[in-house]
């Protein structure tokens, strides 16, 4: 079926709805994670001791991520059904509700062990709701965009996570600025405003995301199976491509593991005694110029994919980052801000490295009629594996083993990463408009 050219202008709105809505569903993800790292273990966790805190902390953090994969298969079901625009709608609102909620949730000295069951029901919340967001987002740019420039336009997604880090930073220095950095004040509401200050990005991100009509090649897809036997999308992806969601998940697993070990735990190691012994401004404003490096290593990674494919830029990362996980806590270990600010920013541009190609990537990867649901998978999976993980077993691992295990945990991913995008194909040029663009058995179509 012959589907219709996006105009510049529909391209240019659809850039920035995919950009606008990651952008809101990461920054609320992501206050979570600073907060469990500066914030969490004194309010909901106070009785545990130090340590035992934050590692209980990072665990309601990786709580999220276990619920990632069901938000994939539940959202993906009506993303592949529905459409793209419906079910993105939905996600954001999900995310946008658990968020503010989380920002009233009274702590463990008033209300005892209900406090910390709350936070972890939200968090769920939360983990649904991006389980299903990355994969409608990418979709929603990547099926607009012409394909030899696909990389390019499937950054503007992948750039949610520097802006939703650089919001969330800088939301907190704000906060305390305006506290005069009182410990007490910022543990007691300051904490709070963050998420309740979600609500306004909320609205904005429904906003521009209600204004853009559904992708081209989801139409085509429906238009096309009129007269084929309906399957749920799940059955589907994993009775033909289970494959390519095994192989993504494990291809994106050095990713999660650098970003959630160069953003949530770093946070944690920065400001610690034992860490890098930082005052919270100086780790937070770090963290902001970090965010701002690493958004432009996406765009330009992304396109460079369009010139050498996706599969030598994410090799590329992978091999890299085999090297740095055993030097960075050496770099960090000099316990001054300008080697942590180092640190930080080449863990992060080798996130954005491997991260640009793959909002182009994991949707040239699977067939149209289950695109939403597979690559929602794929990208989910690695977030148990390496973004759900890494931060429970770095405490543990820096108390047994030093910095250097948690650097050996990385290159051990940034290895698995190296074998799994090895062993999948280059897609680079392919047409997501008709089933017959990834080669799925024609059973599988008729």
């Amino acid at each position: 079926m012959e589907t219709k050219k996006p105009t510049p202008r529909e391209l240019r709105r659809v850039a920035v709805a995919s950009c606008a809505g990651t952008t809101i569903e990461y920054y609320d993800f992501f206050i979570y994670g600073t907060a469990a790292a500066l914030v969490f273990p004194q309010v909901f966790f106070p009785a545990l001791g130090p340590a035992t805190a934050t590692v209980a902390s990072f665990a309601t953090f990786a709580v999220a991520f276990l619920a990632r994969p069901i938000g994939a298969i539940f959202f993906g079901h009506f993303g592949d059904k529905l459409g793209r625009k419906k079910t993105l709608v939905s996600t954001l609102l999900l995310m946008g509700i658990a968020t503010v909620l989380m920002g009233v949730v009274p702590d463990s000295a008033t209300i005892g062990v209900v406090a910390p069951i709350a936070l972890i029901v939200l968090r769920v919340a939360q983990g649904l709701a991006l389980g299903g967001e990355w994969a409608g987002a990418t979709l929603l740019a990547a099926e607009y965009a012409p394909k030899e420039k696909r990389g390019l336009y499937g950054v503007f997604p992948q750039l949610g996570p520097a802006l939703g880090l650089l919001l969330s930073s800088g939301s907190y220095l704000l906060t305390l600025a305006f506290m005069g950095n009182s410990n007490e004040a910022f543990l007691s509401y300051g904490w709070r405003m963050p998420f309740l200050a979600s609500i306004v990005l909320v609205l904005v991100g429904l906003y521009v995301r209600l204004k853009v009509d559904e992708t081209p090649a989801f139409k085509a897809a429906q238009a096309e199976a009129k007269n084929i036997p309906s399957r749920p999308p799940l059955f589907e992806v994993l009775r033909y491509q289970p494959r390519e969601v095994l192989l993504a998940g494990g291809a994106l697993t050095m990713l999660f593991a650098f970003f959630y070990i160069g953003t949530a735990y770093l946070t944690s190691y920065g400001t610690s005694p034992e860490g890098a012994a930082l005052s919270r401004p100086v780790v937070l404003g770090i963290t902001m110029g970090v965010s701002v490096v690493f958004g432009i290593a996406t765009v330009i990674s992304g396109a460079l994919s369009d010139r050498f494919g996706r599969r030598k830029v994410i090799v590329f990362s992978c091999l890299v980052g085999m090297a740095w996980g055993l030097a960075l806590f050496p770099v960090l270990g000099t316990g001054n801000a300008l080697m942590f600010a180092i640190g930080q920013t080449f863990t992060m541009v080798l996130f954005a490295v491997g991260y640009g190609p793959a909002g182009s990537f994991l949707p040239e990867l699977f067939s149209p009629r289950h695109r939403y649901t597979g690559a929602g998978l794929g990208y989910n999976l690695a977030g148990v594996l390496g973004g759900g993980l890494a931060p429970v077993l770095a405490p543990g691992l820096a108390a047994s083993f030093g910095g250097i295990g948690i650097g050996l945990m990385l290159s051990i991913c940034a290895l698995l990463s190296l074998i799994c995008t090895l062993a999948l194909r280059e897609t680079r040029g392919v047409t997501l408009a008709h089933e017959q663009a990834t080669n799925i058995p024609q059973d599988a179509v008729s």
